[in-house]
């Protein structure tokens, strides 16, 4: 048997939807062209369709502070003496 007809024969699964934010309104959209920028830190990217309509998104990123302590490290055990900041997602 050729190769050919081994894959011809092998049924496809439908690949499993992608996990995320779906945009009602797009399904069935021709796009147009594609641009992406960067200004001022931030990441622009813009999808214009053949329609004359567009889906556009703005990602930045950001340093967030999770804590910040005060310890003793004379002993090497590294005792906590004061807690200046906890975020409720940094550490134990």
């Amino acid at each position: 048997m050729n190769k050919r007809r081994v894959e011809n024969n092998k049924t496809h699964k439908p690949k499993p939807v992608a996990q995320g934010k779906q945009y009602p309104g797009v399904h069935g959209k021709v796009v147009d062209w594609v641009e992406h920028k960067f200004e001022e830190g931030i990441l622009f990217i813009d999808v214009r369709f053949t329609d004359k309509t567009a889906l556009s998104w703005s990602l930045a990123t950001a340093i967030v502070l999770q804590e910040a302590h005060l310890s003793n490290w004379r002993k090497g055990d590294f005792k906590l003496l004061k807690n200046f900041v906890r975020t409720e997602s940094g550490g134990k």
